[in-house]
């Protein structure tokens, strides 16, 4: 035990809970979204055990991954078209491009509901709903995906297992004490449920990113990355990702306040109306 409490290990776990903070927003925004589907008495215990089920399933993840890594990072398939397709496929490629496409398909999915429903307020109880165990699987399904990466990320900052695993355990306990939050303020305000979903959107773009340089990155080997049409497959920077998320947020806030005091001047004029 004396020798985990280093000022090595210490500094390695702030680093990892900033990590896994940083990481964590999409996972978040995801849960409180999907968590929606479920019946509405049942969707507090949703996020609670979906949430609970997916840290305990991260940290086996994360004992596997430790144990498997380089087993896991050698390519099983390399493409070979020149011009076309090009570079390795490894364990790593299948999750990201799986989740990414997933996330796509959820997010487009949920703006066109959006886009078709006549009655804005009852439009979620209108939409075909799922069974809080359905729910459930979906949301530890795609957390284990959203954690793929950042145990990726961890491993490179260090490999002691108590340290990762604790550091997973503190990043499930700020979802489980924020995801309530965060669902509650979307009710409230039903435009950012919109730009939750299109940063949604963002987030699977960037999971199919990540799938390019996956094997080249893991065996350090250029050749494996992935090239569509002879131009390298390569993952949105985290740095625009978040910059493009803020953009995002200062628009819709920008254009709701605009929104209001235009509807304020209206009612304003209608109300000095002769009649």
């Amino acid at each position: 035990m004396a020798d985990l409490l280093t000022f090595e290990n210490l500094t390695n776990l702030l680093m990892l809970c900033f990590l896994q903070a940083v990481l964590g927003f999409d996972n978040l925004l995801y849960i409180s979204i999907e968590s929606k589907r479920a019946p509405v008495a049942q969707q507090k215990n949703v996020r609670f055990w979906g949430i609970i089920i997916a840290v305990a399933l991260r940290v086996v993840l994360l004992f596997a991954m430790v144990r498997l890594i380089e087993a896991m990072s050698v390519p099983f398939f390399t493409f070979d078209m020149p011009g076309v397709l090009e570079g390795g496929v490894n364990f790593a490629t299948i999750v990201f491009i799986l989740g990414g496409i997933f996330i796509i398909y959820t997010a487009v999915k949920e703006i066109a509901h959006m886009l078709t429903i006549e009655n804005l307020e009852h439009g979620v109880h209108q939409k075909k709903g799922k069974s809080a165990v359905q729910v459930v699987v979906l949301i530890v399904m795609m957390n284990l995906i959203f954690s793929f990466d950042s145990v990726l990320s961890a491993l490179a900052i260090t490999d002691v297992f108590p340290v990762l695993a604790f550091a997973i355990i503190l990043s499930g306990i700020a979802m489980l004490v924020l995801a309530d939050g965060v669902t509650r303020f979307l009710e409230r305000n039903r435009m950012y449920e919109v730009l939750g979903l299109f940063i949604l959107l963002i987030v699977g773009v960037v999971l199919l990113g990540e799938a390019g340089p996956a094997a080249a990155h893991a065996m350090h080997d250029d050749a494996l990355q992935i090239k569509v049409f002879g131009k390298d497959l390569l993952p949105m920077s985290k740095t625009t990702f978040y910059f493009a998320v803020i953009v995002l947020v200062l628009v819709e806030i920008i254009q709701s306040g605009y929104s209001r005091k235009l509807s304020a001047e209206r009612r304003a004029r209608s109300a000095s109306a002769p009649q």
